[in-house]
């Protein structure tokens, strides 16, 4: 499909252009927004629970395989519970 633009018909092409761009990326974020994957309420990353007690992350999992903190596996990635947390920080602090 061969159409002929002239060239007074270059700075027109080019703005429908930028328009189907801009149009597009709007559509790709959206997207992108829809497929992150979602943490359930309740449930804590490794990182977040590093920063709920200002530790490092070998610090999460050395608690983790001691019993201190219990993680849970979904798929390849660890969670926590946000209330065993809890629990647990009130055990360290007694």
């Amino acid at each position: 499909m061969k159409k002929d633009l002239k060239f007074e018909d270059l700075p027109d092409a080019v703005g429908l252009l930028l328009q189907i761009v801009e149009f597009l990326e709007i559509e790709l974020r959206t997207i992108k927004e829809n497929l992150q994957t979602k943490v359930p309420l309740g449930l804590m990353k490794r990182n977040q629970v590093s920063q709920f007690f200002q530790i490092n992350l070998a610090t999460v999992h050395n608690w983790t395989k001691r019993g201190v903190l219990k993680s849970f596996g979904v798929g390849n990635r660890v969670y926590y519970k946000r209330k065993e947390i809890e629990d647990a920080l009130v055990k360290l602090f007694r």
